[in-house]
């Protein structure tokens, strides 16, 4: 028989700000569809011709989940058949300083990818 568990006696930990931010960005291409928003307001159809790979249901869900969270709005529109467009609310905006920051990196790391893996080449084809 083990000993049994006892309650904290501690308050729980603020929020962390680092933490929460980051949650907002979860979920497969949320980073994406902020990033393509960024511009100006998008239909759906627009979406999935920008960001190819990315399914009509993920896509969906998505927009739905950065919604809820605030970062999106949603506006119908006044056509035959229904429509709907997306836009970056502000508090989705704030994200994006936070978003082209990792863009950068990305194509710094791939850069240095690609240029190892031409060195690796170039190795292998002289030794």
């Amino acid at each position: 028989m083990g000993l049994p568990v006892r309650k904290s006696k501690v308050a729980p930990p603020p929020a962390c700000p680092l933490t929460e931010s980051l949650a907002l960005l979860r979920g497969a291409w949320a980073p994406n569809v902020i990033w393509y928003l960024s511009g100006e307001p998008r239909r759906f159809g627009e979406l999935r011709h920008d960001i190819p790979r990315i399914s009509a249901r993920v896509l969906s869900a998505r927009l739905r989940e950065l919604e809820s969270r605030g970062l999106v709005s949603r506006r119908l529109l006044d056509t035959s058949p229904p429509s709907a467009e997306y836009a970056l609310t502000e508090l989705g905006r704030e994200l994006l300083p936070a978003i082209s920051a990792l863009a950068r990196v990305g194509q710094k790391l791939i850069a240095e990818w690609d240029s190892r893996a031409s060195l690796v080449k170039q190795t292998r084809v002289v030794g």
